[in-house]
């Protein structure tokens, strides 16, 4: 067996909403992409009001993986509302969390494996508080996949030649995945909780950062996108979409020192204790 890459100071957070078929492979895919090539950990929070990652996909990321799945840990939490509170569910994983390394993961992405390692050490080494792995630009493949491609995906170890049979080229910009230090990503403020489901918290994280100094770091690799049906929880559908919009063109325009004093009066931030020890 080929020695796993050594990521075992990263926690990959993963929040989960299961709306579609596509999403059911796309999160097997990926959670057995990970754990095969990766020494590393990997937390699953579905909110949903049934637990389809249980009973639809860990049994077959189980059985790919022989059962190797002890840095795997699944979360569920009941709800019966059909918008998806992304960010509030990532600052849960976040605080939850203990390695130097976080990774805020969207369960359609992947990488290649040097380009995880790149970003891993980047952070490790105190070099960026944040790398962002792929370029901005057309450094994305969109991978229209079907079983057919996955399965061979996965069976013949994990070449990405496969996935780009059916892919095409698209723009990259702040979302799909980034690594973080975590102290950095609390102190920063973590997900701001009032934008609801989708978009455009992604700009606001990346201008966020930027604006208050942070190191902010890009690695010019690809990244590979699995499509997927949208509901209201991924595109412009999203009942939350006009006030999500509303607020960043208010955030955009504050400066570091106007942008440090809202987020230290954010209430729901002191709720979670590792952003309390910070402040």
């Amino acid at each position: 067996m080929t020695k796993k890459i050594d990521l075992s100071q990263a926690t990959f957070i993963i929040p989960l909403k299961i709306d579609s078929d596509d999403r059911i492979r796309n999160i097997i895919t990926v959670v057995c992409f990970l754990l095969k090539i990766f020494d590393t950990n990997i937390v699953v929070k579905e909110v949903d009001e049934n637990q389809l990652f249980k009973d639809y996909a860990l049994p077959q990321i189980s059985e790919f993986l022989e059962d190797d799945i002890k840095n795997l840990n699944y979360i569920f939490e009941k709800s019966n509302n059909s918008v998806f509170h992304r960010m509030k569910i990532i600052n849960e994983m976040i605080s939850q969390s203990n390695t130097k390394i976080i990774v805020n993961y969207d369960c359609d992405v992947l990488l290649k494996p040097e380009t995880y390692q790149k970003s891993y050490d980047m952070i490790l080494n105190d070099f960026y508080d944040v790398v962002y792995p792929y370029g901005f630009g057309n450094f994305q493949k969109q991978i229209f996949a079907d079983d057919e491609i996955i399965t061979e995906f996965l069976n013949k170890n994990f070449d990405f030649n496969i996935l780009e049979k059916k892919h095409q080229p698209y723009p990259a910009e702040y979302g799909h995945v980034q690594f973080f230090n975590r102290e950095s990503y609390i102190s920063a403020g973590m997900e701001n909780e009032n934008f609801v489901s989708w978009s455009p918290e992604d700009k606001e994280r990346f201008f966020r950062f930027t604006t208050l100094g942070y190191n902010v770091g890009r690695i010019d690799d690809y990244v590979y996108h699995l499509e997927h049906s949208r509901g209201q929880n991924s595109d412009y559908s999203n009942p939350h979409f006009l006030k999500n919009m509303q607020l960043w063109e208010y955030l955009q325009k504050l400066n570091k020192h106007q942008l440090t004093n809202y987020y230290q009066s954010q209430k729901y931030l002191r709720k979670y204790k590792c952003y309390n020890n910070n402040i």
